[in-house]
């Protein structure tokens, strides 16, 4: 069967050898494994086409991947399906600077897109910490974030068309340049399906202006408490920064093993401001802003002077997810979000449940909108550590639901999450997702055992049962 594919790509470009197969065998979320059948490398998106046709004709179930940066297994392979990797389709078609739009294809990473719009006086909003390596069209699919989410939306706010292929292997175009769109919104409804409905070939991007000037603030607390407390303090006060930001102190431990990014001495919390835009306004939002940090119980203040400054207040951020290793053999990203005022609530909780399991949790999250990161930490060595990990994890999303909120915030359900979807909604809700998929994808060749539990859930590991599955965290029935 492998030899007819062979046929649409040229043979070195279709990949079935055990050391090329082992780097697609996981992704983001590396306690998941799964060995596929090959891996394509198509350089076109006609080529795209051509395989997710072949796949819907020989039955075989396929994932899109980009960068493989999920974090929570939705680009992870399917045992005896393949990978097709959509790092070649890495063009930037236009930057349009008086309509402000990019055209890009799914393999541009996220970074470059602004890069290229930079000489316009443009960029692209959406900011995921892993914006240097991740791709727009995994961006699409998970509706990444980031920390200016809080101001400028999802990824879904700022794609206005898309050409897609679907798992029917039909070839679909959505949206378009214009603002005003007609009909059901097929693109926005793409935006956050995790490639359960096809492949994006094609996205147009909105584009904003640069931000003329940036007021970066450092703000040190004494507690976790006090530093959300002063989240809650900013947005009462009508303020709507352009990013508002949380560590703990075993973050910020990290993050200065690291990066040395000179967080203060002693605190349990960071809280990072950043207020951006026209040199006036940002001027007149200083003010306030000193205004309500000096009604908080900070202990520490430092207002980036410079770029280069500003910059290090991020990078200590940006590198908090990797800078975790330092401190763990092993440690789970999670994803989920609460109520913002019950942030403060959510947090004790999670601290309550770290000193009941043993496992330390690093908290890192766009405080904003709620969107929490713990970081399990564990020694996968250890008998059952893993299993323990993810079961304090799967608690932390239940108490998220419980609060009002949401088992992902930008992650995605993925493979990870899959079993905590039916705590959010209800049969019915689900078997409705589920016709919206059919309509795209009717044989559901395309990512299956991604966001559904169910039985189309490929097999986690290459012999038997994932050890997940052995502990009765996650299951395919």
């Amino acid at each position: 069967m492998i030899e007819s594919l062979t046929a649409l790509l040229s043979p070195d470009r279709v990949l079935t050898g055990d050391v090329h197969l082992a780097a697609y065998e996981s992704d983001g979320l590396t306690a998941f494994r799964a060995k596929p059948r090959a891996v394509v490398v198509p350089e076109t998106g006609q080529e795209v086409v051509k395989v997710v046709q072949w796949c819907r004709q020989h039955a075989v179930p396929f994932v899109a991947r980009g960068s493989g940066t999920s974090l929570s297994g939705g680009s992870l392979p399917v045992e005896e399906g393949i990978v097709i990797t959509l790092n070649r389709l890495n063009r930037i078609l236009e930057i349009d600077p008086v309509d402000r739009v990019a055209v890009v294809e799914p393999g541009v990473i996220n970074l470059d897109v602004s890069r290229a719009a930079e000489p316009h006086g443009l960029h692209f909003a959406p900011d995921p910490s892993s914006q240097t390596i991740c791709t727009i069209g995994g961006n699409v699919a998970f509706n990444s974030g980031g920390a200016h989410c809080l101001k400028y939306g999802m990824t879904s706010n700022h794609v206005l068309g898309m050409k897609a292929v679907l798992g029917s292997g039909e070839l679909v175009e959505f949206g378009g340049r214009s603002r005003e769109q007609v009909g059901p919104d097929f693109t926005g409804l793409f935006c956050g399906s995790e490639g359960l409905f096809g492949v994006g070939l094609e996205f147009t991007l909105r584009l904003l202006p640069k931000a003329e000037c940036f007021h970066t603030v450092l703000v040190g607390y004494h507690s976790l408490e006090e530093a959300g407390h002063a989240v809650s303090e900013i947005i009462d006060s009508g303020l709507l920064p352009g990013a508002l930001e949380i560590m703990d102190s075993l973050a910020i431990e990290a993050a200065e093993a690291a990066v040395a990014c000179g967080y203060p001495v002693g605190a349990e919390a960071v809280l990072i401001v950043e207020l951006e835009g026209p040199v006036e306004k940002v001027a007149a939002e200083r003010v306030r802003l000193e205004k309500v940090l000096e009604a908080t119980r900070s202990f520490e203040t430092r207002v980036a002077a410079d770029p280069v400054e500003r910059m290090t207040i991020w990078k200590g951020r940006k590198s908090a997810f990797s800078a975790v290793g330092r401190l763990s053999p092993d440690f789970i990203v999670q994803d989920g979000v609460v109520p913002r005022n019950r942030l403060g609530e959510a947090l004790r909780r999670i601290g309550e449940l770290s000193a009941e399991t043993g496992l330390r949790v690093a908290n890192v999250f766009h405080a904003g909108d709620g969107n929490l990161h713990p970081l399990i930490l564990y020694d996968g060595r250890e008998e059952e550590g893993l299993e323990r990990a993810e079961e304090l994890a799967g608690r932390i999303l239940e108490m998220c639901v419980e609060m009002g909120g949401s088992i992902t915030g930008e992650h995605g359900v993925g493979m990870e999450k899959r079993d905590y979807l039916p705590g959010m909604f209800s049969p019915y809700d689900i078997e409705v997702m589920k016709r919206v998929r059919t309509a795209f994808d009717p044989d559901k060749v395309a990512n299956p055992g991604k966001m559904f539990p169910g039985r189309e859930a490929p097999s986690l590991s290459q012999s038997g049962l994932h050890p997940l599955e052995e502990a009765g965290i996650i299951s395919r029935e």
